[in-house]
């Protein structure tokens, strides 16, 4: 990889952001209402509205408003909460960002360890049993809609078997297994539609490889096939996995809404819900700089490794 292409891409990733940054904050400036009248509510008076207004710079020119703003979000500022009086949004998101981050950890592991094998499995056995198994499998878990799966897996494994209590969340800061223990239910139903998804990205990619001339040669040579498989194929069938994967963690660490929602978890999805709910403008617009700042970094990142995993990739693109 050239350090020129890497200088590009994080040129590119900077302009992004604050362009991002830009549209997140000009939105919620032009949404109707009174972010002072928000704070304090219909009962205050003109002159108290206008004191706040002059304190929180909304009477400031909408550029010099977006700079400050700027320049407090970088140091970590991004205001106080409207809905809970007293709090700054930094403060709820540091209290709910680990619950989000341990369940995109878990799912992702859980992605990874299980549709990996079952892929190359499929692939390598395309046709046969193995595969028309695991391509059933795959399309009855992508079919079950995420909500449905979270309630029957409370009503089931909490509910019948008693493996879990449904709703008793553990803070992880006060008892980091027990709430791993609880995070496992939670992160299998976040994980298993993935799991398919990627199942069949990875069988569709590598018999894709497998037609090509490359390995008919290595075949040719007498090369045995797991050879070329471990060897060649794969690698070459891991861009598009890899393209998806990217969606895949991104979605995952924007916070898994319904699941949150459905286990009781105190994530950045279920907090996003209840500050929309609230109009809790600075706790939503923080929440979505983080949510597109994770897709972006994300894709920068696939960029980079796109030409470890690859080099044909050109790195002037």
């Amino acid at each position: 990889m050239s350090l020129q292409y890497f200088i590009k891409k994080f040129i590119t990733l900077i302009i992004t952001l604050l362009l991002i940054t830009l549209l997140t904050f000009t939105a919620f400036t032009v949404i109707p209402g009174d972010a002072a009248m928000s704070k304090l509510g219909t009962d205050a008076t003109e002159e108290q509205v206008e004191a706040l207004r002059e304190e929180m710079g909304l009477n400031d020119p909408l550029p010099a408003r977006y700079f400050n703003w700027l320049a407090s979000a970088l140091r970590g500022d991004f205001g106080e909460s409207y809905q809970y009086s007293g709090v700054t949004v930094a403060e709820l998101l540091a209290a709910r960002l680990p619950v989000t981050l341990l369940l995109a950890v878990m799912s992702l592991i859980l992605i990874l360890v299980i549709s990996f094998p079952l892929g190359i499995l499929s692939a390598m056995h395309a046709g046969k049993w193995i595969d028309t198994l695991i391509n059933q499998l795959s399309q009855i878990t992508m079919a079950v809609p995420a909500f449905f799966l979270g309630m029957m897996m409370t009503w089931v494994f909490g509910l019948i078997l008693k493996w879990f209590q449904p709703g008793a969340f553990i803070d992880p800061s006060e008892d980091f297994m027990g709430c791993v223990r609880y995070m496992i239910f939670p992160a299998i139903a976040v994980a298993l539609p993935k799991i398919a998804m990627v199942v069949k990205f990875l069988r569709n990619s590598i018999l894709n490889e497998l037609n090509q001339d490359y390995v008919r040669t290595a075949r040719s040579k007498g090369a045995r096939a797991l050879r070329v498989l471990y060897g060649h194929v794969l690698k070459n069938a891991l861009i598009p996995v890899i393209t998806f994967l990217a969606m895949v963690i991104a979605e995952i660490l924007a916070g898994s809404i319904v699941v949150e929602q459905v286990f009781g978890l105190p994530g950045m999805g279920r907090l996003l819900i209840t500050s929309i709910s609230a109009r809790d403008y600075p706790v939503v617009q923080a929440i979505v700089t983080y949510i597109t700042t994770v897709v972006v970094v994300i894709n920068f990142i696939v960029d980079i490794l796109y030409q470890f995993v690859d080099p044909r990739v050109k790195t002037t693109s």
